[in-house]
């Protein structure tokens, strides 16, 4: 279990049980947690501890073996896989296109010598179905009309351990006294493990709890209190849907939010499937209409169908994404026209990273990323489109941006944070004229406009101040 941390709805966990089951070999959960990945800190940690907690709770209940392995020191949990693997007839991973998971998943390959299985259960639809070239959110969504109804009538399954019978996978002894499992004490939160292990940053972390159940708990909130009024709730400073934390980590199915929301709708997916297909030709790739719901869960259902499935096959279909340059031609050419213009204002990485600028709008929201783990969604994009303008160089800007992206918030590091950094560099987008200093036919954002949309309320006030992490 590397990137899909959950057990319901987990097409690699219903694989694992349909060879357990065909082999009549019992299962054994291995869930391992390193210390030396990029960005390592307390914040990523504690969420990912706390499922590990709640997944050890549940499987403890059950006659299987779970194995939680949290790594004490860089390096030591090197060969743990390869290990238990010399016991296994067949291992089974999680494929998934985002931050160090391809490279996970090459080394495993390399170290086993058995049967090695990486199954997708990034999306609503299969990575490798559908395939082509990806340069804007019309394309795909017209792609998703035509192909996605078809899966939905094929989830992976709601409670896949409800009747395993083959009892519990052994574990040897050398590889318990090397490798030892992570208790429960350790994994509670009041234990803290995160602030005792060596990690790179020492970010803290957040008041967001990790696991399924406290997604769950989130979505169901969600449902009944904010969807109704999705459109006004994008343009306030809060979390949104608060559910892109769960997505990232892979606490929660995007199957079981499309199920949730259809649910308050009256229907389910498998109900509007044919109904889907039936649309698909004359949707023709339009945002609006082709589910057949209320205005507000369409928005909704764009940014999880579309925009979201967009970030994971272009992260799986370009694995060079995240280097410069990888953006259309276009907005490589514009930028680099003007990369000798003067700067209106120029700061230095230090200087963004404490929210010390001269626009108290953008100060406000790299604070609340600091501090909070999120940043309203609109103001991520000024927070983009303003830091370009505002750094001395296109390339600082954009490992800038992802520094500060990917080591704070709860939902960084991954493919939908990587096509939201480089939309602001053009990626998915168009030219728009006329051009402008430094970011030439970039599509602009003011600070002043933006609060004009936004009801912003008191957000100002409460990120007035420098963090106390810088304190």
């Amino acid at each position: 279990m590397t990137a899909t941390r959950r057990l319901e709805r987990n097409h690699a966990l219903d694989r694992a049980l349909d060879w357990c089951r065909e082999l009549g070999k019992p299962l054994l959960i291995l869930e391992a947690l390193r210390s030396d990945y990029r960005w390592a800190c307390p914040r990523h940690h504690r969420v990912i501890l706390d499922g590990m907690a709640e997944h050890l709770e549940a499987i403890d209940r059950r006659r299987l073996s779970y194995y939680p392995y949290v790594e004490r020191k860089p390096g030591a949990g090197k060969g743990l896989l390869a290990a238990m693997a010399k016991q296994a007839a067949v291992v089974v991973t999680d494929r998934h296109p985002g931050f160090h998971f391809p490279a996970i998943l090459e080394a495993a390959r390399k170290q086993l010598d058995c049967r090695l299985e990486a199954v997708d259960s990034v999306g609503l639809l299969p990575l490798d179905a559908a395939p082509g070239p990806l340069p804007s959110a019309y394309v795909l969504r017209r792609r998703m009309q035509k192909n996605l109804p078809d899966w939905l009538e094929r989830p992976a399954r709601e409670a896949p351990l409800a009747d395993y019978d083959l009892g519990r996978a052994g574990v040897e002894e050398a590889i318990q006294q090397r490798w030892p499992a992570a208790t429960s004490e350790e994994l509670a939160p009041g234990f803290a493990l995160e602030t005792k292990l060596p990690l790179a940053y020492e970010v803290p972390a957040t008041d967001w709890r990790g696991g399924t159940a406290a997604a769950r708990a989130r979505l169901r909130e969600f449902v009944d209190q904010q969807l109704p009024r999705y459109d006004a709730l994008r343009m306030e400073p809060t979390p949104a849907s608060g559910l892109s934390m769960a997505l990232h980590y892979g606490f929660l199915s995007p199957y079981s939010v499309l199920e949730a929301v259809l649910d308050a709708e009256g229907t389910s997916p498998q109900q509007l499937a044919p109904q889907l297909a039936e649309r698909a030709d004359a949707a023709r790739g339009k945002r609006a209409g082709w589910w057949g719901l209320r205005e507000q869960t369409e928005t909704f259902l764009d940014q999880l169908v579309t925009w979201r499935e967009l970030g994971q096959r272009f992260a799986d279909q370009n694995p060079d994404c995240e280097r410069w340059g990888s953006q259309p031609d276009w907005a490589v050419a514009t930028v680099e026209a003007h990369r000798s213009d003067p700067r209106e204002y120029s700061y230095t990485p230090q200087q963004f990273e404490r929210g010390e600028t001269h626009d108290p709008l953008w100060n406000a929201a790299q604070r609340c990323l600091v501090r909070e783990g999120w940043m309203p969604n609109y103001l991520r994009m000024l927070w983009g489109k303003h830091l370009i303008a505002w750094s001395p160089s296109p390339e600082e800007a954009w490992d800038t941006l992802f520094h500060l992206n990917n080591l704070y918030a709860l939902d960084g590091r991954d493919p939908n944070s990587m096509s939201g950094i480089t939309w602001v560099f053009g990626r998915f987008d168009r030219p728009f004229g006329p051009e402008r200093p430094v970011t030439g036919k970039l599509r602009p954002m003011s600070s002043a406009n933006t609060r004009r949309k936004m009801d912003l309320g008191d957000f100002l006030d409460r990120y007035d101040q420098v963090p106390r992490l810088f304190v």
